[in-house]
């Protein structure tokens, strides 16, 4: 079917504003900060044969688009298509079918059309928790996914007759916050009750075969435009290797062993060599690590559109037994730490492949936290964060400040919500200075939150990384500062054996968390920067002057209240690096 190019641009926009809307409807319906705030959630629409990816939200996390269309592909392959039935809303979250963790809970709906099976629609909420061992999920004890909190497989969750009250039933008696889980199970299935609507509206103005025929369209021509952009890659052999402090467990670090290999348009990537699976939860399936690195392969080719052409021309090599291919029963719940070093480790070979494209490496660490309590005037709570940091310098300028991980858009929920649904005060909330790597192009700027209990009893569990494995720079650029979690128990200062991950820390009034995030790795050589852009940062408090001078070779001085560039110093400083280095 020929179709001209005005209705693919108008069938593609349309489609991108129905997930649009599903996005903004989720997050308006919901219930939990991490949804409604954080945003920690994502919508697409899918084919009803094959489950590949048609469209994407725009406010979704993109780890979690690329994960959906595995989870559709598995859940086909486990239910019986012919008992599906307009109206029914099926529930997961076993990660063996749904690749993340047990806390991210997917809802697929099916679409119908004059009686015909033409498309799903699904959603991913990240639930603030869903039973596990600690309040939150996020157990660095556990060793086997049945530690990490309440699997389901497939099942039906919402039909004609509305909710499947049993199923109900054994979801909300399991977890610790019935009443979040239950508004955010239904702000998700109403998503796919817009979703449904809106493409309803679609195939009855368009017809089926044109609107299939758009979407078969869609896919070529995105697979067409990876394929010319993996063609301008130089063919041949990259190699990057990055690793995780530990695995909440032992104190081992993982390694990432990455060749990535090109040759004319086609892209493998072979991990093979990487470590064998990790005791504590730092595991992630191999539907996961595949959408880590269509994440960071799409922000180096950030124009080609999403859907499933664009991972057509990409393959891969990932061992079983492997760290970064779980296999049941392992646990996984900071399989979100994993994802980040994997898109790091990517960025790591472009970088050679691709140097006027590429990043120096994100703060790459969530470092999820969540505090279970009791006893409060606010009653029983519990909270989850995650956390912004600095984002790798780039070909074109500076990187991100207190910004999201590469694989997320999701933001930090503001200091204020806290506070009001939670007994607990902020005391510092603010950038951390001289935390981004130096370069031609700097890396961003971590942050630092520091916070206390209030009232009552509590327990934190957490898990991060980065404390002994700095962000990296690339192309001469440095690496940012390291991770950091420190507490004050009792007026005394604690810091976990593991740096990053804890399991159960008893917290009672007055008891207090500090959290320091990694900045970006930095891009070039830092002596290359505009010396200019190096006054401006020692003005706006980001750098010291030392480091500008050690770091930079730029030497600025006070004069009468202000800071200017002395060019005359800054040029002896640059000349004898230049002598010193090597040639």
């Amino acid at each position: 079917m020929r179709i001209d190019p005005i209705t693919l641009a108008v069938v593609r926009g349309a489609l991108e504003q129905a997930a649009q809307e599903m996005d903004s409807s989720l997050a308006r319906g919901a219930f939990s900060t991490s949804i409604a705030e954080g945003y920690d959630s994502a919508n697409g629409i899918y084919e009803g044969e094959t489950g590949e990816m048609i469209a994407q939200g725009p406010d979704s996390l993109p780890m979690f688009v690329g994960n959906m269309q595995f989870t559709v592909q598995e859940f086909l392959r486990r239910i019986d298509i012919k008992s599906v039935s307009p109206g029914d809303v099926f529930i997961v979250n076993d990660v063996y079918c749904a690749g993340t963790h047990l806390m991210d809970v997917k809802l697929i709906k099916p679409f119908f059309h004059q009686g015909r099976l033409l498309a799903w629609l699904a959603n991913t909420g990240h639930w603030v928790d869903v039973g596990s061992s600690v309040p939150g999920g996020y157990d660095t004890q556990a060793t086997e996914v049945f530690q990490e909190g309440l699997r389901l497989p497939p099942v039906k969750i919402y039909g004609r007759d509305g909710i499947v009250k049993d199923v109900l039933s054994i979801i909300l008696i399991n977890i610790r916050t019935p009443r979040e889980g239950y508004g955010d199970m239904m702000s998700q299935i109403n998503a796919l009750h817009v979703g449904e609507s809106r493409l309803t509206e679609l195939f009855t103005r368009y017809g089926p075969e044109l609107m299939l025929g758009c979407i078969e369209e869609f896919k070529a021509r995105a697979e067409q435009q990876m394929r010319s952009y993996i063609q301008e890659i130089p063919d041949g052999e990259y190699s990057f290797n990055d690793q995780l402090d530990n695995d909440g467990i032992e104190d081992r670090p993982l390694a990432i062993k990455l060749k990535m290999r090109v040759k004319g348009s086609d892209l493998l990537l072979d991990f093979s060599g990487s470590s064998g699976q990790s005791r504590g939860p730092l595991n992630i399936a191999e539907a996961g690590t595949k959408s880590s690195c269509f994440v960071a392969i799409k922000h180096l080719f950030a124009d080609v559109p999403i859907n499933a052409g664009c991972f057509k021309p990409i393959s891969f090599v990932i061992p079983p037994g492997t760290f970064i291919s779980a296999q049941h029963p392992q646990a996984t719940a900071a399989y979100n730490e994993v994802a980040m070093r994997i898109i790091d480790t990517v960025f790591g070979a472009f970088a050679q492949a691709l140097p006027e494209k590429s990043y120096g490496a994100s703060y790459s660490t969530s470092n999820n936290l969540t505090i279970g309590g009791t006893g409060s005037s606010k009653g029983n709570f519990v909270v989850f964060m995650f956390h912004a940091g600095g984002a790798g310098g780039t070909y074109s300028g500076d990187g991100l400040t207190a910004a999201p991980p590469p694989p997320s858009t999701g933001k930090t929920q503001p200091v204020e919500i806290y506070e009001h649904r939670f007994p607990i005060l902020f005391h510092e909330f603010a950038l951390r200075e001289g935390s981004a790597g130096a370069g031609k192009h700097r890396g961003g700027f971590g942050t630092i939150y520091e916070f206390e209990l209030l009232e009552g009893q509590a327990a934190a569990s957490f898990v991060g990384d980065r404390a002994k494995t700095p962000p990296f720079g690339i192309l001469g650029g440095k690496s940012a500062k390291t991770n950091r979690f420190v507490f004050r128990l009792d007026g005394k200062e604690y810091v976990p054996p593991l740096l990053t991950k804890g399991h159960r820390i008893q917290l009672k009034s007055g008891d207090r968390i500090r959290l320091e995030t990694p900045g970006g790795g930095g891009y070039g050589d830092p002596w290359d920067r505009d010396p200019e852009q190096v006054r401006k940062d020692v003005k706006s408090g980001y750098i010291t002057t030392e480091a500008a001078a050690e770091e930079y070779g730029v030497a600025v001085v006070r004069e009468e209240n202000n800071l200017k560039l002395d060019e005359r110093h800054t040029a002896k400083l640059r000349a004898r690096h230049k002598e010193a280095s090597p040639k």
